[in-house]
């Protein structure tokens, strides 16, 4: 099977890539490899590779592709709310012309990457279940995700498979890391500094998953018989998979050894929070998706990496490894336009 996997440059797709091309998939990359500059070690997968902005797609580029997982957005919040116009034209106008223009090629099954962030701030009580629980989308991507996901299932037929993975916060090592997200940016933080300082009490919640147990759960949307996933959405994390901002914190001290955890208390209890429910993806497709990682593998995983890379504090802060701020440091550069297309 072709696969042409959106996104693929980035800190889930390179993880996604390496997992498909160890099942034997035939892969294409598509990206337009904004992150060029933040490697922290070399990933040259054997594949084809599209450098291209998904917004300037065209019908060929899927002609003999059997399938495609669209990870390719502004990919959280603070980016999303960089100009949120611009985040409707990428996350939703063009996910929508590439669902499109791949239907139109004959491509077979389309993969969403979506997200968990369209539930909003909810009552922690009850965990979230993917039909049955209002969205709240409170910010720029989020809408983006949860509108796409309304407006690709109305493309569903028996000759294109709809399905779209909602994945909890991601963590795990990659060749992109990223350590605005909370459980990398908890362990980076003990490795660099020895400090974790926590500035809410400790008590909002949050479902995180491995980036690896992410990317299977994409690959059971290729394997998984059509009539189990067609037009639906799966929250994507492990069973058990919510965590307090105490939990990670913790589990990151435990990755460090000797590190230092304080909570300031300063933000009191973030309003932030939210539980979901895994039971769908668990059961469903529990002949596809088996999840095999957890806070304390991974965090010993990303302590591996560290070591190997020498990873510095400037690494954790700076644009190697914080979208947002790389970003910024190309359009400072006058790299990107003001739509954060190239100018050379």
């Amino acid at each position: 099977m072709k696969v042409l996997v959106t996104g693929n440059k980035g800190y889930i797709g390179s993880v996604l890539v390496q997992c498909l091309l160890d099942k034997s998939y035939d892969v294409v990359g598509y990206d337009t490899d904004y992150y060029k500059n933040s490697y922290l070690y070399p990933f040259n997968p054997d594949i084809q590779q599209i450098v291209k902005d998904t917004r300037l797609c065209s019908i060929d580029d899927f002609k003999s592709v059997d399938a495609v997982i669209h990870l390719a957005a502004l990919s959280n919040d603070p980016l999303g709310e960089l100009n949120p116009n611009l985040t409707l034209d990428i996350n939703y106008g063009a996910t929508i012309r590439i669902a499109t223009m791949a239907k139109e090629a004959g491509v077979k099954r389309f993969i969403y990457g979506s997200s968990q962030s369209m539930y909003g701030i909810s009552n922690t009580d009850k965990e979230l279940e993917e039909d049955n629980s209002e969205k709240n989308p409170l910010t720029a991507y989020a809408k983006t995700k949860w509108d796409a996901e309304q407006k690709l299932n109305t493309l569903c037929d028996d000759n294109f498979i709809v399905t779209s993975f909602r994945p909890s916060t991601v963590f795990g090592a990659s060749p992109k890391l990223r350590t605005d997200i909370v459980y990398n940016n908890l362990v980076a933080c003990a490795y660099t500094t020895g400090k974790i300082e926590i500035k809410s009490d400790g008590t909002p919640w949050r479902p995180v998953v491995h980036v690896k147990d992410v990317s299977n759960a994409f690959i059971s949307g290729l394997e998984a018989p059509p009539p189990l996933i067609q037009g639906q959405g799966f929250n994507v994390g492990i069973r058990n998979g919510n965590y307090t901002v105490r939990d990670l914190a913790e589990a990151a001290q435990r990755a460090v050894p000797g590190s230092e955890l304080t909570f300031t208390n300063e933000h009191g209890s973030d309003a932030r929070t939210y539980r979901v429910s895994f039971n769908k993806i668990l059961t469903v497709l529990k002949d596809y998706y088996k999840p095999l990682w957890d806070l304390d593998k991974g965090g010993k995983e990303l302590v591996e990496l560290f070591k190997k890379v020498n990873f510095k504090e400037k690494d954790f802060r700076g644009s190697k490894t914080v979208r947002l701020e790389s970003i910024n440091h190309l359009l400072s550069k006058d790299e990107l336009d003001n739509n954060l297309f190239w100018k050379k």
